[in-house]
């Protein structure tokens, strides 16, 4: 006699059990996304410090072979780039200073999708390599004047564009939203570097000191 097999019933997932399980995954994904689009956002700001400390190591690398002086504060012919800076340039400054950054790469934002992180600092360099603003006054002998920063900034509402930017108090700073939602990152120049608010960047410009109203912006 042939074994009796046990009747086996499959069944197949009703419309009522797939509608439940998209919506499942549906409410799972609207968990999980913004936690992970806040971790994106918090790895990139630390990645935007983290190159602004380099930055600032290397400037006082420079200044340590060049009579205390950054570069901003040394003529071209002595090997700075003063006068360069002085007509916006703000690329010549790093690239007199190739050797103690060591890699172009660490001048991007990861969050900076309008510039383009560069390679080496003799092909193509250009301030769409530069992702932040340059104060062409930053001298260290005052060590909270703010040197250099996260370049997507607001004045008055309006984003700034490239070249000299002049300040005036009369007249509204804040960061814009691009990059790392209201909040951004500036170098000192003591080397440090640390994440503010717009309303810590205004705080930051204007009551160091020693005053300064000039940014060089890529």
């Amino acid at each position: 006699m042939k074994p009796r097999l046990a009747k086996q019933r499959n069944q197949a997932l009703t419309k009522i059990d797939v509608v439940v399980i998209i919506a499942v995954l549906a409410i799972l994904a609207a968990l999980l996304l913004p936690a992970l689009a806040a971790s994106k956002r918090k790895s990139s700001r630390i990645g935007c410090v983290g190159n602004l400390k380099q930055v600032g190591i290397a400037f006082r690398l420079w200044e340590g072979d060049n009579n205390d002086k950054y570069p901003m504060s040394v003529s071209v012919t002595n090997g700075g780039a003063m006068e360069r800076l002085a007509a916006g340039n703000v690329v010549a400054c790093f690239q007199v200073m190739s050797n103690e950054l060591s890699t172009p790469g660490i001048l991007h934002c990861p969050a900076d999708t309008t510039h383009f992180a560069a390679t080496n600092f003799s092909t193509g360099f250009s301030s769409a390599n530069i992702s932040y603003f340059l104060n062409p006054d930053a001298a260290d002998t005052h060590p909270q004047m703010i040197m250099l920063g996260d370049a997507n900034l607001l004045v008055d509402g309006k984003p700034v564009q490239p070249g000299i930017l002049i300040l005036w108090t009369n007249q509204t700073i804040a960061w814009a939203k691009d990059r790392h939602h209201n909040v951004g990152n500036l170098g000192m120049t003591d080397g440090s570097a640390m994440q503010v608010i717009s309303d810590g960047l205004r705080q930051a410009l204007w009551q160091t000191g020693a005053v300064t109203n000039r940014w060089l912006i890529p």
